[in-house]
């Protein structure tokens, strides 16, 4: 599965695409991500595992404290292909109005 498709998954589940948002606003920390949440940080814990494989979030330790953030190697490869698909809709309708 390309990089984009994986990182399309996993902002398929509302939760996740929550963490993500806050994570774009700023990095955090699990617990700081749980108590904005309705959900336990166990469950904020797996989320984050899901986005980090999906390379949208980077953790850094900070002493004995892992701050997470947004990871650029994913968002970059969700945006590259909207350009793509974005390009290709534009060169389709610029097809048709010069057929007109």
């Amino acid at each position: 599965m390309e990089t984009y498709q994986v990182a399309f998954a996993a902002l398929g589940d509302p939760t996740r695409r929550e963490i993500f948002t806050l994570l774009a606003a700023r990095p955090r920390a699990v617990g700081e991500i749980a108590a904005e949440l309705p959900v336990s940080r166990p469950a904020v814990s797996q989320h984050l595992k899901v986005l980090k494989e999906a390379r949208l979030v980077r953790v850094e330790a900070e002493g004995t404290r892992r701050r997470y953030s947004v990871d650029h190697v994913g968002v970059a490869a969700m945006r590259d292909y909207l350009d793509d698909v974005w390009g290709q809709a534009l060169a389709n309708f610029a097809a048709v109005v010069e057929e007109q």
